[in-house]
This record gives structure tokens, C-alpha cells and sequence, in this order.
């Protein structure tokens, strides 16, 4: 039984141009759903979020999307999910997402993945939470994550510990088992899928 409960993953509205990154997304949302931790990610059913969000509930697993307001419309959000969270806009999805999770999951994606995923990382650096936050590196798309955090280092706008709030994971195999390794003290308290 995974002492994980609930993961977030934030990923692409978009497919990317290599198809490394569907099947990735593809594996983690079936190897999460058939480990029964169930996914809370950002509702949409276009790009990566769609691949994950379909490969979740064809294997059988629980997922919730949470999606401001301003993006349900009917060709963003998806329709068949295990439930649906409406918040008033991104900020309060970042804030619901953390509730929900015990721990996150960045797949590739742009400038909303790369939000995500910093404000997670910044808020565990700041001391608020203790939650892992995990990037998947697929084909190398979690190099230009890194190499921002080593120049913030280097040029003295972080230290050094900042290396320890996130970490780098290669490839699905690999999230998958840190994600079994995690401690029962991380669990979110606010809900279970």
C-alpha cells in the first residue's frame, strides 16, 4: 500500500513536440492509478493534462482536476473526471492543489508548469510545507529548471540548500519509487480522492 495518498502533477496544456512526453504522461497516470494514489492536477483535458488525466481513468484510478472559473469552458476542461474542483482563478488553484496533495509531480510543460513548480519549491524553502516535490525529467526537459536554481546559487540569490527542496528524478520509474518511499508524516490531512 503507497503511504502517499493524493500527488499533484502539473504538466502541459499542450503535447510538446516530442512524443516522449505523452508517454510519459501516459505511464504516470496509469502507474499512479494502479498503485491507488489518486491525482489532483489542473482539470483540463487538452495537451499533457489530457493524456495523464485519460490514462488515470482508464486504469481504473481516482482524479480530480481543479480549474479556475475563467478556463471550464467546454473545450478546456475535461468532463469524465473522478470530481471537479472550480476555484475563481490560479492563484487559489496553486493553494488547492497543495491542499489536496501529499506530494508533487512536475512533468514537462511551460510557463504555467514552470509556476507551479516554482511556487511549490519556493513555499518548501520558505519552511511552509515539508511535501516532496518531484520533476520528471523526460529527454532532458528538467535541465533548464535545474540550471536556474545552480545560476541563482552561483550568483548568490539562493543557497545552497534550496538543492534540497526539490529533486530531479529521470524518467517515470524513478518518480514512481520515490513516490513509494515517501513517509506517512507527509500525508495531507485535508482529503483523501
Amino acid at each position: 500500500m503507497a503511504l502517499v495518498r493524493t500527488v499533484a502533477v502539473f504538466c502541459g496544456s499542450r503535447d510538446g513536440f516530442d512524443p516522449a512526453c505523452r508517454r510519459a504522461a501516459a505511464s504516470l497516470g496509469r502507474r499512479l492509478a494502479e498503485a491507488g494514489i489518486g491525482v489532483v492536477y489542473g482539470g483540463g483535458r487538452v495537451g499533457l493534462m489530457g493524456v495523464l488525466a485519460d490514462a488515470v481513468l482508464a486504469a481504473g484510478g481516482r482524479i480530480v482536476g481543479v480549474i479556475p472559473e475563467g478556463l471550464r469552458k467546454p473545450e478546456i476542461a475535461h468532463t469524465g473526471l473522478s470530481g471537479q474542483v472550480v476555484v475563481r482563478d490560479l492563484a487559489s488553484r496553486k493553494q488547492r492543489m497543495f491542499d489536496l496533495a501529499d506530494a508533487f509531480v512536475a512533468l514537462p510543460g511551460g510557463i504555467g508548469t514552470l509556476d507551479e513548480t516554482v511556487e511549490m519549491v519556493t513555499w518548501r524553502n520558505l519552511g511552509l510545507h515539508a511535501k516532496p516535490v518531484l520533476i520528471c525529467d523526460v529527454a532532458g526537459s528538467a535541465s533548464v529548471f535545474a540550471a536556474a536554481v545552480e545560476t541563482a546559487v552561483a550568483q548568490g540569490f539562493a543557497g545552497p540548500e534550496v538543492r534540497e527542496t526539490f529533486e530531479v528524478l529521470s524518467g517515470v520509474d524513478a518518480v514512481m519509487t520515490r513516490l513509494q518511499a515517501v513517509p506517512a508524516t507527509n500525508r495531507s490531512s485535508q482529503w483523501t480522492l
